[in-house]
């Protein structure tokens, strides 16, 4: 084989060292983690407004704050916090006629009754609390709806991983992360596509959170703040160790002159029980220090107790900085994070014009509307079998109450409902329903 000439020789060692040398230029603009920055002055569109560009990385993101909801201790008590004041004892819904004039009181028992069937067939309280922690945890909700031959509608829920663009179909911009939408309007939903199979929309509810309505998945609630939670677990795990550590470890007894064997043979004259381990071939030897026992040193003897150094109250605050960022992000008090009241108020957070309060108020507005609007579904459901009339669609309509949020003042609500009553802007089942009487 003839020999290579000597300037290809010193071309192949040129590009040799500029590979070697090669630099990415987007490299400064990532954290060690691997998170981009953004730039500055970067036009906010569908991509941009969210931390995943396609189904890999959404994956990934549901995935860590999966393992957040199941093992960390303060996501776990923050996602049952919010079910607890978001669904609470659970909303009560009533059939009403949508204008006086035209009431059918037998339409709307009718209604009622099915209303009533679907709740209890669907065990809808309990549904609803899951609705509101797979929207946390995974940042939405998919609810397939199936319709009997009696006219009942049953509720199941599909897996977030489920729904993916089909093979084939990825460079398909309207068919982008399993969701097929109207080639000119990304919120017009046509069809979800669940395992291979292209399922029409109006067998659907997607309830997604915490992104922009043309973006097509939604974001888990702890994505945010998922490295802080992190850092408590683990704050609070090496606090915990650190302090077992000192806390075993009852005396520290030091021989200021001595040989080894002297010592070895002192505290094996002292010990009260001796233990060889068969593994390592060592032998322990242990001695039992009564309450109130009083140690005798010899003079050259000192004993140290490292237990009496433990100091966990410098760490505890910064625990405490990193559960406050936390609640931060969920617009809760710190207490409602930590199940630490000691400088809370629960009375004086509760109040009606309280951020914790407005928030909630907020998220339980935002769960009656996904709740009606599957409702309206049933209706028509059962509209489409002939179980209902077609006119329980346009004269009849379902109201939805919250259970209350803010420490009540029960005279003053009374006498507030009282006025409304009198006026015509409250029904006396409503205000039966508020105040829990049934």
């Amino acid at each position: 084989m003839p020999a290579k000439p000597p300037f290809h020789r010193d071309l192949l060692e040129a590009f040799d060292e500029l590979y070697n040398d090669l630099i990415d230029p987007n490299e400064p603009y990532y954290d060690t983690d691997g998170t981009r920055w953004n730039s500055v002055g970067e036009a906010a569109t569908s991509q941009k407004a969210v931390p995943f560009r396609n189904e890999q990385q959404l994956a990934d993101i549901r995935s860590q704050c999966r393992s957040l909801a199941i093992a960390n201790e303060f996501a776990i008590n923050g996602h049952e916090n919010r079910i607890s004041y978001i669904v609470g004892s659970g909303h009560t819904y009533q059939a009403v006629p949508r204008n006086q004039t035209d009431a059918n009181e037998q339409l709307v028992t009718d209604v009622q009754n099915l209303l009533d069937e679907f709740i209890h067939v669907n065990r809808w309280h309990q549904r609803q609390q899951e609705i509101v922690r797979r929207r946390d945890r995974d940042g939405e909700a998919f609810l397939r709806l199936f319709l009997d031959n009696d006219g009942l509608t049953h509720v199941r829920f599909i897996e977030p991983e489920q729904i993916a663009t089909p093979t084939g179909a990825e460079n398909d911009s309207t068919l982008t992360f399993g969701i097929r939408t109207d080639p000119n309007d990304v919120e017009t939903v046509l069809d979800y596509c669940i395992d291979e199979t292209w399922i029409n929309a109006e067998h659907i509810q997607h309830r997604k959170t915490n992104v922009d309505a043309n973006v097509k998945r939604g974001l888990p609630l702890f994505y945010p703040v998922r490295k802080n939670l992190r850092r408590a677990e683990k704050l609070l795990r090496n606090m915990s160790v650190v302090a077992e550590i000192q806390s075993a470890i009852a005396i520290i007894r030091k021989h200021n002159s001595g040989t080894r064997g002297a010592i070895d043979q002192f505290v094996q004259n002292s010990a009260d029980k001796t233990r060889a381990n068969p593994m390592t071939g060592q032998t322990s030897h242990f001695r039992r220090y009564a309450p109130g026992t009083i140690l005798d040193a010899f003079a050259d003897t000192d004993y140290q107790f490292p237990a009496s150094a433990i100091d966990a109250g410098r760490y505890v605050e910064v625990l405490q900085a990193e559960l406050r960022a936390i609640a931060a992000r969920l617009v809760m008090p710190e207490f409602m994070l930590s199940s630490n009241a000691s400088n809370a108020n629960y009375a004086s957070t509760m109040v009606a014009e309280g951020p914790a309060v407005r928030m909630f108020q907020r998220l339980q507005h935002d769960l009656i509307v996904d709740d009606l609007d599957l409702f309206d579904r049933v209706i028509q459901g059962a509209v489409q079998i002939g179980r209902l009339p077609h006119e329980a669609i346009t004269t009849v309509t379902i109201q939805a109450t919250p259970p209350n949020l803010a420490v009540r003042d029960r005279l003053r609500e009374a006498q507030a409902d009282q006025i409304l009553l009198r006026n015509g802007a409250m029904t006396p089942e409503t205000m039966a329903r508020r105040h829990g009487v049934e």
